[in-house]
Order: structure tokens, then sequence, then C-alpha cells
């Protein structure tokens, strides 16, 4: 159970100090993708990325405390150049929506651009960062950015459902309700623990639906290098939608037919679905595995460990995340991160 309370100084500064040095290895690896775009991409594609479903499964607060992306959008409060405005929930509803629209633009892209341009890859943070901060400036704390229109947001909801690590929030020493629900300390979150706003419940449930077919789609397809790319961009979106199409279609058809009580184990079935899927293809491909060995590869091991060794690998995830997801006791009492005492209440 968690319960509202201060963070200690010394672990403030201990979480102050490892914002600061993961800000230092995410400037790394954007001057990498410039001036050394091998480094940046394997650092950000092939290391970076692959670690962070694991870490939403596991401690949501933790990655939100320490995402250098967020630390990043928070500077403008952090040095009081914040209007410090609170989001409206129509407004908080809009961008909520923008941030899945944006989830599910840039990754197809990937294939496209991002995965093998690094001065794009570059740019597309450097531009996410400055929307970040200019949101930052108007509007209080969190509730813009990290809680909106952040692209990896809808999958921080969709993951965490379950958390197994419950830190103490680092960012927010008091609550000053920016957004309600707050992501970070509403107990039991989840994609549709929302607002009573249609459009939230639409995005909730498209979410929850259609990403384990998301994620399918995209690993049917290989990097696309050379001039004719960009000719692969209709296909590259083509199989991400399309499996995303079908297993919203039975999410909505299974949503009808259980007891309402049964929605929570549903969203974790389905969220389980999809990062169980995400590591059974992308683990392969990392070790020169897979349908498409080259594309993501992190190290070509293809011919110095057993063959079985990936399908060992496949099963184990998979048998892991069920066991977060699924097997293990909901504590319906826990949220992200332990919620700081209210403001004007200490």
């Amino acid at each position: 159970m968690t319960t509202a309370t201060h963070i200690s100084t010394n672990q403030l500064r201990l979480w102050k100090s490892l914002q600061f040095l993961l800000w230092v290895v995410g400037l790394f690896v954007v001057l990498s993708l410039f001036f050394k775009p091998e480094v940046g991409l394997d650092a950000l594609w092939n290391v970076l990325i692959p670690l962070a479903p694991a870490l939403l499964v596991v401690s949501p607060g933790l990655w939100r405390n320490i995402c250098p992306l967020g630390f990043t959008t928070l500077l403008p409060r952090y040095s009081n150049r914040s209007a410090r405005k609170q989001l409206s929930p129509r407004g908080q509803t809009t961008l909520s929506i923008g941030g899945l629209l944006l989830l599910l633009l840039i990754v197809p892209l990937r294939h496209v651009l991002f995965d093998t341009n690094g001065p794009a890859t570059g740019l597309l943070l450097i531009s996410l960062a400055l929307l970040g901060i200019i949101l930052g400036r108007k509007y209080e704390w969190k509730s813009a950015w990290c809680s909106g229109l952040c692209p990896v947001y809808p999958v921080e909801k969709l993951y965490g459902v379950n958390p197994v690590a419950v830190p103490r929030n680092a960012h927010c020493t008091l609550c000053e309700q920016c957004v309600i629900p707050c992501p970070d300390s509403t107990k039991s979150m989840h994609p549709l623990a929302t607002r009573k706003i249609k459009a939230d419940r639409l995005a909730g449930t498209i979410l929850v639906g259609s990403f384990p077919g998301f994620v399918w789609g995209w690993f049917q397809l290989p990097d696309y290098v050379g001039e004719e790319k960009w000719g692969h961009l209709p296909e590259a979106y083509f199989w991400p939608l399309l499996g995303g199409a079908v297993t919203l279609v039975i999410f909505l058809i299974i949503s009808r037919v259980i007891p309402k009580k049964e929605q929570s184990r549903l969203i974790r079935i389905f969220a389980c679905g999809a990062v169980a899927c995400y590591y059974w293809f992308r683990l392969p491909l990392l070790f020169g595995f897979g349908a498409f060995p080259g594309s993501g590869m992190l190290m070509d091991l293809s011919s110095t460990i057993p063959p079985w060794l990936p399908y060992l690998l496949q099963g184990s995830t998979t048998l892991l995340f069920a066991w977060l997801l699924l097997w293990r006791e909901v504590d319906k009492k826990q949220s992200w991160t332990i919620r700081p005492p209210f403001a004007g209440t200490s």
C-alpha cells in the first residue's frame, strides 16, 4: 500500500544525481546520432529502447523518475520559469490523444527513417524535447507532457498495470494536483482509469485493444535502406495498423461478453500480449536471428551461440511477463509512485 510521505533530503539528492547522470547519457546519445550515427542508433534502438518495456512493467514510477526527456521538459518548472497553469480536463484529454497519435505515427516511421538515419532520429528527439519544454513553460509540472503529449505515456499506462516496485516521486515533493487522476499516484492505474470523458475512454480502448496487434505488425517488416525505402512507407503503416485493428476487434468482442469486474484482468492480458510479443521478436533480432537478420541487430551471434537459445529466451520472457502481469497477485492499493503530501497540507 502506498501512502503520502515526504521524500528525505538524502533520497532526493540521490534521485537528482541519477536524473542528471541519465540526462548526460541521453545527451551523449543525441550527439552521437549526429556525429557517430552508428553508435547513437545502436545505443538508442538496440540498447535503451529494448530495456524500456521491461522497466515499464516492473516499475513505471522508476522510469518516470529518471526519464531524461521528462527531466528536460521539467526544467522550466525547476528554474521557476513556468507559468504553472492548470490544464482543463478537456485539455488533458486532447494532449493524451495527441500522445497516442504521436506513438502510432512515429513507430512505423522507424522502418523507413529513424532506425537507420541518425540525424533524423536526433532531430526527432530534439523536437520532442523542445515541444515538452514549451508545454512545461506554460503548464504545471508533468500535466502537459509526461502525463499528456508524451508518446511513451500511453505505453506506460498499458504496461504499468501491475508494478512490482513503487519508488517515491522524485520530481514532485508536494502534490499540486496538476492532473486528475494523477497517473503517478492513482491506485490501480490503467488506460481506462481516466476521467469520465468519452474521448478518454475511446483512446484507452484503442490503446489496450490494438497494441498487441500493432506490435506484431511492426515486426513483420525489416528496416528499409536506400533510395527506394520511401516506397515501403504504405506497408510500414499497413501491417501495424492491420494487426492493431484485428486485436482491437477481439478486445471489443471479449469486453462485451465478460463481467465488468473482469475488465482489469482483460487489460492485463492484452498488456501481457503486447510486451511478450515485443520480446518474442526483438530478442532474436538483437543477436542476428529472426526473420530479418541485420535489422535491429546489436551483435551477430548467429554463428556462435546454439540455434535453440533464442527460442529459450522467447519462452522465458513470455513466461516472465505472464507471471508479472497475470499470475502475480494484483495489489489494488498500489500506484506507480508514493504520492507526496498535498500542497498546503504539510
